[in-house]
């Protein structure tokens, strides 16, 4: 039985199973699920199968996503079906993919069908549809979450093991966290929007669901890269997951700014990811929340709102009726907002932007609630717009203040709905993310979606650089959690290991350095001590950078390690270290400071 990406591919590249074959097994199951709200079209089954035997025909098993199925939110162009946006009204049927739907394909996805969601991606509820509420795949009575409501199910349920979604506000995120799955928000930019209808277009990210976030980075890899047809696209690294790294830095609210709306489940099943956190090393570091806050007020209250009635004055002119109400009514107030408005909250924005700056020089990533609560479907029909502002807590800043994040399972209620956390760090530093999620959503022990399959093992990553990469080995105040280690953080630099170099080196503390920093001296072969290092690895362009900034008497040779691997890193000159104290006994830096700081 294939479930994750790696097991579908396996299967695929092994003939014990076909991609054909993995394609009637979805539409199998979207039958045995039987819940006609979870997609809005369906792709012609025999027509689905037959593109599976032409890509199997072709022999590229070497393609990243080779036969695994994918559905696609009806808001985002596929050749061949409609797009509805959830609104009949609306419907066209395009005539090409999508450039996110394209690069599926071309890493051998096949489209399943169009997915139900909020109509025009407003709501973080997925209740809002004329094509019915899916099930949350917990239990019925719930929300599903919005507006990628179909997507998330399907995935939870397991018909499809990827979709792709889209997030304004927290539509990538509200019905992951709901559904006990990974839900990936790009960095704005790294996907292309080009194909997909609008909410708010200089916010919107194409998004990606799947069981693990090793999965949901498959899909990233595939989509991710600058786009001419999309005038927001933006040319971002991808990077790759890695190692967790030492001493990173979690950001969470202080605690008497966490806001649950009296839900103490949810609470207590923050407190546990904290102190999971904490058990894996990280230092958790409490952060003042409310200028996020002040930002999430400004998507709803602000001028933003007029982006999404540029897309549908049109149709509210000609046919309002066919808008549903709730969303009608939020469009609307898209209309109001002057010029003098959207200045005065852009130069707000811009404030609220240098407060995320300095924010984030103190942490590496920030750890919220996905949601700080979860509401029953009656619920939300009874008062939609203040519930799903109140989902919102946690997501709405999060494009507006440029942020990448990813939402991973973390905990099950005593009522037994999911509860999910999110991890956000500045944009760019999507790969940071995806390598504290995957060993995060490890730790909490939950089954995969709704299906109750055990995680798979993470699997062990190699020390080397990939391809296109430069290795370097850093000795001193570069380490994790010391005072330079931001220099390489800023420049994207992706933690490989922490390891130890051949006994061929002594470590001195250099006299007059501020901040204080080590001089490492080869001093022959088996004539020295083995040095703690840790191996980064950096873009050509950020290594050049990188290099041209480190000071004399440092400089950048060749390091063997204590498995004998070479790798550049920090040498200094012999005269320098004259004078200066030999603590090659420490085994290095972190050891040195430790002892000298008590």
């Amino acid at each position: 039985m294939t479930e994750t990406i790696p097991e579908i591919l396996k299967a695929h590249r092994s003939s014990a199973a076909s991609p054909a074959d993995t394609v009637a097994r979805s539409y199998a199951r979207i039958r045995a699920h039987n819940d006609p709200a979870i997609f809005i079209s369906l792709r012609d089954e025999a027509d689905a199968i037959r593109e599976a035997e032409t890509l199997a025909a072709a022999g590229r098993r070497d393609l990243p996503l080779y036969g695994v199925p994918v559905a696609i939110k009806d808001n985002i162009d596929v050749a061949g079906l409609p797009t509805t946006a959830a609104c009949p009204a609306f419907s066209y049927r395009p005539a090409k993919d999508a450039t996110a739907v394209a690069r599926l394909r071309d890493a051998g996805a096949i489209v399943i069908g169009k997915t139900n969601l909020d109509q025009f991606a407003t709501g973080l509820v997925g209740v809002r549809s004329p094509y019915g509420v899916p099930r949350n795949t917990f239990d019925p009575n719930l929300i599903p979450g919005g507006s990628s409501s179909g997507s998330a199910v399907a995935v939870a349920a397991g018909l499809v093991p990827l979709a792709l979604g889209t997030d304004t506000a927290g539509s990538g995120r509200i019905p992951a966290g709901l559904n006990n799955i990974v839900g990936l928000k790009p960095s704005l930019g790294l996907v292309s929007t080009a194909g997909v209808i609008p909410a708010c277009r200089s916010l919107d990210c194409v998004s990606i669901f799947a069981l693990t976030t090793e999965d949901a980075w498959a899909a990233l890899s595939a989509v991710a890269g600058p786009d001419t047809a999309d005038a927001y696209s933006r040319t971002r690294p991808v990077g790759a997951i890695g190692p967790l790294a030492e001493g990173l830095r979690i950001g969470v609210p202080i605690a008497g700014q966490r806001i649950f709306f009296g839900d103490k489940e949810s609470a207590s099943a923050y407190d546990a990811a904290i102190a999971r956190c904490a058990a894996l090393g990280m230092q958790i570091v409490e952060i003042d929340i409310e200028p996020f806050y002040e930002t999430a007020r400004l998507l709803h209250e602000g001028p933003w709102v007029a982006e999404r009635y540029i897309v549908l004055r049109s149709l509210l002119a000609s046919d309002p009726d066919s808008i549903h109400p709730v969303t009608k009514e939020i469009i609307l107030q898209g209309s109001r907002p002057s010029a003098v408005d959207a200045f005065a909250a852009f130069y707000k924005l811009e404030e609220l932007r240098r407060v995320r700056d300095h924010t984030f020089q103190r942490i590496d990533a920030m750890l919220l609630p996905t949601a700080p609560t979860a509401y029953t479907v009656k619920q939300v029909l009874a008062d939609p717009v203040q519930l799903n502002s109140r989902l919102g807590t946690y997501t709405n800043f999060v494009n507006l203040l440029d942020l990448c994040g990813l939402a991973i399972p973390s905990a099950m209620r005593g009522e037994g709905a999911p509860f999910g956390v999110t991890l956000l760090a500045p944009g760019g530093r999507d790969a940071l993310l995806s390598s504290i999620g995957r060993v995060l959503h490890a730790q909490s022990g939950l089954p995969l979606g709704a299906i109750g399959y055990s995680q798979p093992p993470l699997e062990a990553f190699s020390a080397d650089a990939a391809a296109g990469e430069i290795a370097i080995a850093v000795v001193g105040a570069h380490l994790s959690g010391m005072a330079l280690n931001g220099e390489l953080k800023t420049l994207r630099a992706r933690y490989l290991e922490s390891s130890k170099t051949a006994p061929d080196y002594r470590l001195y503390a250099l006299d007059g350095c501020a901040p204080p920093r080590p001089g490492l001296l080869r001093v022959g072969s088996n004539k020295g001590s083995a040095i703690e290092v840790e191996t980064w690895a950096l873009s050509p362009e950020a290594f050049g950078r990188f290099v041209a900034a480190v000071p004399p008497p440092l400089s950048i040779g060749t390091l063997t390690l204590a498995d004998g691997r070479s790798v550049k890193g920090f040498l200094v000159e012999s005269e320098a270290v004259a004078g200066s104290r030999d603590i090659s006994t420490y085994g290095g830096w972190r050891a040195y400071m430790s002892a000298k700081n008590k």
